[in-house]
């Protein structure tokens, strides 16, 4: 595991608010500024950046599938966040949730800033990683198991959970980017504004993403 200035590893389990079904958020989640951001049947305000259709909706859940595709939610950017949202992989597959994104057609994205979702997939990287910042050796669900994932975004930190677990807080110590600064893949930042998005890696892995919140925090 690289050895990273700033990040502090927490053991003890959080509250995790349990939403109901349906992707729609619990009362006590709504009153706590809580949103659906897929309304479990289309996929309005998404949008596929690959040559082919790369994702599609199944009883109330979003599924990757073919080959590389990245699944953005277009809508709206956001800066200061939390995000939740429920995630299983298949045995040996790869997928990641992208946080500050901007878009960019046809690739892999550059701009933001990847948890990983790998619990036996070869690539040593397993979920929990925050690429090109933190390596997560040990997965903390299984496969073809519904785990919770979730991150809350604030400033200069990201602090990534697990079932309510806190994995650890990471803080880049890079600064800030002075508004109105084009962001590209060599001066990115957690600060930075940017998309959401969901990954589809390969075609021998198959993602599914539910019960997706967004809770915007003050900048």
């Amino acid at each position: 595991m690289k050895h990273i200035v700033g990040t502090l590893v927490v053991l003890l389990p959080v509250l995790l608010l349990q939403p109901v079904q349906g992707n729609e958020p619990s009362e006590e989640m709504k009153a706590a500024g809580w949103v659906s951001i897929f309304d479990g049947k289309t996929l309005d305000g998404w949008k596929w950046n690959g040559k082919d259709e790369g994702f599609y909706v199944k009883d109330g859940t979003i599924v990757g599938k073919g080959g590389r595709n990245h699944l953005y939610y277009i809508k709206e950017d956001f800066g200061d966040f939390e995000f939740q949202m429920d995630v299983r992989i298949n045995p040996g597959g790869n997928s990641g949730v992208y946080i500050k994104s901007q878009w960019e057609d046809d690739t892999w994205p550059t701009t933001g800033f990847e948890l990983q979702v790998n619990a036996t997939h070869p690539n040593r990287l397993k979920t929990g990683t925050i690429y090109d910042c933190l390596d997560y050796l040990k997965s903390p669900h299984v496969d073809n198991e519904w785990f919770n994932y979730a991150a809350i975004v604030k400033d200069n930190t990201v602090e990534v959970k697990v079932n309510g677990e806190t994995l650890y807080i990471y803080k880049d110590r890079k600064a800030s980017l002075p508004s109105g600064t084009k962001i590209n893949a060599a001066n990115k930042r957690i600060a930075q504004r940017g998309y959401l998005v969901l990954q589809q890696h390969d075609d021998k892995s198959v993602p599914e993403f539910k019960n997706i919140f967004i809770r915007k925090l003050p900048d």
